[in-house]
């Protein structure tokens, strides 16, 4: 049985959607936070209620005698951690709920694992991690110890307490680190959902510095082929890149979200945020080379299937 933790969000439903589709039997636990809509979640994984080989469990990671019980009683051989305290910005307004849930429950996850012999460990990290590198391609050998956030220190703390686990109790283990992943159930205060939405609203939105910002924006299918793909593998410890492979243009991915929606965005210059890096760019070759990863859809048709997903999914 494969464990996916944050299994009702973005991409853990998604990921869920994919393993289901398989055949694997699938345990999926996540806390219906109010970081967002709750009911957002519940509609993500709705469909797979009443299937067999699925199961939805309400816990919060930061609970540790609830998560042992839940290995004691299911028959646990894989885990994918993808639940997170999410976002750059709300993270340098509150750090400590960032290093409750990012930090400590992943020690929770890694403490109940370490004697539970684990086929796979898979911890979903970030490019933020990174920081503002101005060495691209990101590469996962460049430096990662300069984080600009403490959404990135924390997942840059899980990336290291992983490799302590994996080298102190033989954990294999594979750290991926998503470059700015959208697509269907996107959160909605993310970029594309939130300028899609303000734009199909005739509202004003909000452009963070001059539209010159590149972000190497992921479909969420490719980020979950890259998921599935390691998990049939065996490292003992080692950080991949899933990313696009391709920066684009903040103005242009506005521009091309208007042309989906048929309408004009109606911007507001803003300073840069804090926190925010002026670029993101995945060297994917390392994740292409050891399983076989290689993104297929471009910005042009993700957007396209986002816009047409959000035209059938309006609040």
């Amino acid at each position: 049985m494969i464990l996916v933790t944050g299994g009702a969000g973005f991409i853990g439903s998604h990921v869920t959607d994919k393993l289901l589709e398989m055949g694997e039997s699938v345990i999926s636990i996540d806390n219906f936070n109010d970081f967002y809509k709750p009911d957002i979640k519940r509609k993500n994984i709705q469909h797979n209620l009443e299937k067999e080989n699925f199961k939805l469990v309400e816990v919060d990671i930061t609970n540790k005698e609830r998560l042992k019980a839940i290995f004691k009683e299911n028959d646990i051989n894989k885990v994918i951690h993808l639940a997170a305290m999410a976002g750059v910005r709300p993270s340098i307004e509150n750090p400590y709920i960032y290093e409750e849930i990012n930090i400590r429950g992943t020690l929770n996850l890694l403490e109940i694992v370490r004697d539970c012999g684990i086929e796979n460990f898979v911890f979903g990290s970030s490019s933020s991690v990174y920081g503002a590198s101005d060495v691209v391609p990101f590469i996962e050998n460049n430096r990662a110890d300069r984080p600009i956030s403490p959404y990135a220190a924390s997942k840059r703390s899980c990336e290291l307490f992983c490799y302590t686990y994996s080298h102190l109790f033989d954990i294999p283990m594979s750290c991926l680190r998503f470059f700015t992943v959208y697509g269907p159930r996107q959160r909605p205060e993310m970029a594309i959902h939130k300028f899609a939405r303000l734009i199909d609203q005739g509202k004003e939105i909000e452009m963070y510095g001059d539209g010159k910002s590149k972000r190497d924006y992921t479909f969420v299918s490719d980020i979950v082929n890259g998921i599935v793909s390691v998990l049939g593998k065996k490292f003992k410890y080692e950080i991949f890149n899933l990313g696009n492979s391709k920066t684009v243009e903040l103005r242009y991915l506005i521009s091309l979200i208007e042309k989906n929606i048929g309408k004009e965005a109606n911007i507001k210059q803003m300073p840069d945020q804090p926190g925010d890096v002026p670029i993101t760019y995945a060297d994917v070759s390392k994740s292409n080379k050891l399983f076989g990863y290689e993104p297929k859809v471009s910005i042009e048709e993700g957007i396209r299937r986002f816009i047409e997903w959000y035209g059938n999914n309006k609040p």
